[in-house]
């Protein structure tokens, strides 16, 4: 009798979760690069990885956490700025049962719009990987709330892409006479890129994406070629669906206003990493053995290549409520406040 009351109460909650309201919690999916991984890299054999320290010595547990930031990262951010809980590493095995109604983070250091960029980190999540594994997330979904259930919480979730950087820096520049250097010009090859990155996008869409932040290059030689064709492959493909899926947010400008006027921030510097060594700090990653500042918020700079907390905060904080100077065609605060009304 017993373990037929066991058996019937287990049931009963399987069906109970199976009938949850999915859509009573909006989801957040995270697709990109280094910008925006929250630890999957440290599930995978690559030297792309931020699972030592300094690493994390500003996040809440002061342990590293894959995240390559001395504490939170932009979707970190943006999920508490939306007060949404935090989204676990899609490789975590911790991402079960009611954790899968909250989103899941596919982002891998190292990636690009390329399958090629990246290459020399060994084992990374390629980006049609990582639409690969949001469609295998649905599924399993799927198993908990059921098809329809799952389709309605995928296209009521908000999605954050970063892509781009590593396209230069880790394949076009990364070492002289690149392939892809020796195959197209730069405005070529910007154009070849931002082709891509369409089609990435309309996988996207496919999937079942409906609020997508697209986020343009940082600081480059060349985002004045990039950034503009995306805003207006953007736009473009805003059109043809009909309606406004993609948000492009200008990240180049929002970097150069503290880049340009680090004291304004609060910075003391905007030339010089918190975290490295060389020159300016700016080689290679932050490791045990880098030079490392006592105070990580007068850096606009963590790394040589990402942007410390304090500096995502004001990155996430345009994203939030920028002009259309940085958000285009509005802000996430317009967002969100369109789809509550939905």
């Amino acid at each position: 009798m017993a373990s037929s009351f066991v058996i019937v109460t287990g049931l009963f909650m399987c069906l109970s979760f199976a009938s949850a309201q999915p859509t009573t919690t909006r989801a957040f999916f995270v697709f990109g690069d280094s910008l925006v991984d929250s630890g999957n890299n440290d599930f995978l054999v690559t030297t792309a990885r931020a699972d030592s320290p300094p690493y994390g010595i500003d996040f809440p547990t002061h342990k590293p956490t894959g995240r390559f930031s001395n504490g939170l990262n932009i979707p970190d951010l943006i999920g508490e700025k939306l007060g949404l809980e935090p989204i676990l590493p899609y490789l975590s095995p911790l991402l079960v049962g009611e954790k899968l109604l909250v989103g899941a983070n596919f982002a891998s250091a190292g990636i690009g719009i390329l399958n090629d960029t990246g290459f020399q980190f060994l084992h990374i999540i390629h980006i049609d990987k990582q639409l690969k594994l949001f469609a295998h997330y649905q599924q399993r979904l799927s198993a908990q709330i059921g098809v329809e259930g799952a389709r309605v919480h995928v296209n009521k979730a908000l999605v954050l892409i970063t892509l781009g950087g590593n396209d230069f820096v880790n394949n076009y520049y990364l070492v002289p006479y690149s392939a892809r250097s020796r195959q197209f010009s730069l405005p070529d090859y910007v154009t070849f890129l931002v082709s891509e990155y369409r089609q990435i996008l309309r996988g996207l869409y496919d999937l079942g994406a409906r609020r997508v932040l697209v986020t343009g290059t940082g600081p480059m030689g060349a985002a004045s070629l990039y950034n503009p064709q995306l805003v207006e492959m953007i736009k473009g493909l805003n059109k043809e669906i009909g309606t406004d899926v993609f948000i492009a947010a200008n990240a180049y400008q929002m970097h150069m206003d503290f880049v340009t006027n680090p004291q304004q921030f609060g910075f003391v510097t905007s030339k010089v990493a918190c975290c490295g060594q060389g020159p300016y700090n700016g080689i290679g990653l932050c490791t045990p053995i880098s030079n490392l500042c006592p105070n990580r918020d007068l850096y606009a700079f963590w790394d040589a290549f990402h942007p410390s907390e304090k500096a995502n905060r004001i990155i996430v904080q345009q994203i939030l409520t920028g002009s259309t100077q940085y958000m285009h065609p509005m802000n996430l605060s317009t967002i969100m406040a369109l789809d509550s009304r939905i």
